[in-house]
């Protein structure tokens, strides 16, 4: 592709499309899995154990609830992330850096299908 298209072919943009879609379906199921580890990590059984066990797990436990809302947050981030790129296909600007206005190289959007910044213009950010 040359340098001076303004924007990638219909073609590309669908197959972004599908390599995000599919992004976003797997990152659903991961947050749906993490979900459901915090909503299931007050079940660990450890009823019966002994009295220093128990607390000790119920601090592992309070620090598991902890990551387990990081994660669920970031990943809530990433699918909207992705959903947003979705946008930028169907508005056929997807893969133009927002900074420079250059199109983002097809590599680093495969990698980071919603990056909305050449390399050049996340270097210039440091």
């Amino acid at each position: 592709m040359a340098a001076t298209n303004a924007r990638y072919s219909d073609a590309e943009l669908e197959e972004f499309r599908a390599l995000i879609q599919e992004k976003i379906d797997k990152a659903q199921h991961d947050l749906e899995l993490i979900k459901s580890a915090y909503m299931n990590d007050h079940n660990n059984g450890t009823d019966d154990t002994s009295p220093t066990f128990k607390a000790f797990d119920e601090g592992s436990e309070v620090m598991s609830k902890e990551s387990n809302s990081q994660l669920a947050i970031r990943q809530e981030k990433f699918i909207r992330d992705l959903k947003n790129a979705i946008i930028r296909i169907e508005n056929k600007t997807y893969g133009i850096c927002r900074v420079t206005g250059k199109l983002i190289n097809k590599k680093r959007l495969e990698l980071v299908p919603h990056a909305t910044l050449s390399i050049e213009a996340k270097n210039m950010q440091k």
